[in-house]
């Protein structure tokens, strides 16, 4: 009886001390980690990835997905003509907004395309906007007079081969005016931004431009100090600046760089920074962090577990490397889309060929703040069933070595005398 007695307050001291490790990451929601793949047996890929107002996702490449703030699957959507849509965003009154391309509607070339959609994913409205040749979107804003922007490149106008193209709609997605913007050769736009004095900012390639709110020309800078260099994403930054990230192949070097460039309000460069190994490494998304540093998403073959693993940089203010996390399994893996959340984390939204159900799948991703993958939702519960299961069967052990068994021998009094004592009622 003694030692049954001795037993039963160790197994709860025990479960006592697990709950003490276990309620610390239940309590700090932003420590909690977790990725979901989404997909069937065709390739897909996830373009662009935001936050909605119910704190849940929604991801949108060659079709759309709504999750919850956990990634569980709500709904998902698919669009007849959608070759791909590029990016999405929240409208005002909860519904989204997709920008991409088809090829189905418009010109027999593909066409930008607008796709309005209520808050469940069906469409209300659509538009499609080109010409008789190629024209490819790359990135959507909602303006400040609740209409839209587009930008990306065309082979329909223009004074060169591929020309940079920007269309202003109406909260309705009627087209109010639309600018070329190129020379010769080959000039595009990946990423776009509405400006702080309601103008627009666009980048591509080696080339940021900035216009006023009727896309006209104010200045525009190129970049070209390295061989090779393409920004893949753009920001304003809270200091007036703008930030730009892409990646950079300078002279002498065979791959690519994570590539990182700081302007002023004119876009002058302040300074610029690279981050990489011995292989190909490359950011195509970019973000401003709330403590004023930055923050960058791509692919890297130079470090991880496979071919291509997802990268994430962070930097502080002046793009001094702060850490860095790779995520990914044997085959290729890449992050094309990166937010920071309500809780302060991360979520990065790509594609995998390591995990899912065949082909690439989606890939979403949730952070800490540190990058660090956590315990997801469910390991308290999970950590406390294996603790009493180990508990249960040390204790049938206890009970399969009692009196009845003959496997020990009963103490004698005098070694029981001072435990005895402390015992008595």
């Amino acid at each position: 009886m003694y030692y049954k007695k001795r037993f039963l307050v160790s197994t709860f001291l025990f479960v006592l001390f697990s709950f003490s490790l276990i309620i610390p990451v239940e309590a700090q929601a932003s420590w909690v980690m977790w990725s979901q793949t989404y997909g069937g047996t065709e390739n897909n890929y996830a373009n662009c990835v935001i936050q909605t107002s119910d704190g849940g996702f929604v991801l949108a490449g060659k079709w759309l997905v709504k999750t919850d703030e956990l990634g569980n699957l709500e709904w998902n959507r698919t669009y007849d003509g959608a070759d791909r849509f590029s990016s999405v965003v929240e409208a005002s009154d909860g519904g989204l907004v997709l920008a991409g391309d088809t090829r189905s509607y418009g010109a027999e070339s593909a066409d930008f395309w607008l796709v309005k959609t209520d808050e469940s994913g069906n469409i209300e409205w659509n538009h499609t906007y080109g010409g008789a040749d190629f024209d490819r979107d790359f990135s959507l804003v909602k303006t400040s007079d609740e209409g839209y922007a587009l930008a990306g490149y065309t082979l329909s106008f223009g004074a060169g081969e591929y020309d940079v193209w920007l269309v202003k709609t109406d909260a309705s997605g009627n087209m109010e005016w639309n600018q070329t913007y190129g020379g010769a050769g080959n000039d595009y736009a990946f990423s776009l931004v509405e400006t702080s004095d309601r103008g627009f900012a666009f980048a591509g390639s080696d080339r940021l431009v900035k216009t006023d709110g009727s896309g006209n020309i104010e200045w525009n800078k190129t970049y070209g100090e390295a061989v090779s260099n393409n920004i893949r994403s753009l920001v304003e930054t809270s200091d007036g600046g703008y930030a730009l990230a892409g990646y950079a192949r300078t002279l002498g070097a065979e791959n690519y760089d994570f590539w990182l460039v700081k302007t002023d309000g004119s876009g002058n460069m302040k300074w610029n920074k690279t981050y990489g190994g011995s292989r190909h490494d490359r950011a195509y998304s970019l973000i401003e962090t709330s403590d004023g540093g930055y923050t960058l998403a791509g692919e890297t073959r130079s470090y991880g577990a496979g071919n291509y693993d997802v990268w994430l940089v962070k930097t502080d203010g002046s793009g001094n490397l702060e850490w860095n996390r790779n995520y990914g399994g044997e085959l290729n893996d890449r992050a094309y889309s990166l937010i920071e959340v309500s809780d302060g984390g991360y979520a990065l939204a790509g594609e995998t060929d390591s995990f899912g159900a065949g082909g690439s799948d989606f890939w979403l991703i949730k952070t800490n703040e540190q990058g660090v993958p956590e315990f997801p939702s469910w390991a308290p519960m999970l950590l406390t069933l294996l603790a009493l299961t180990v508990i249960l069967a040390v204790y049938r052990k206890k009970l399969a070595k009692t009196p009845n068994n003959q496997s020990y021998q009963e103490p004698n009094n005098t070694s029981l005398l001072k435990n005895s004592f402390f015992l008595k009622n």
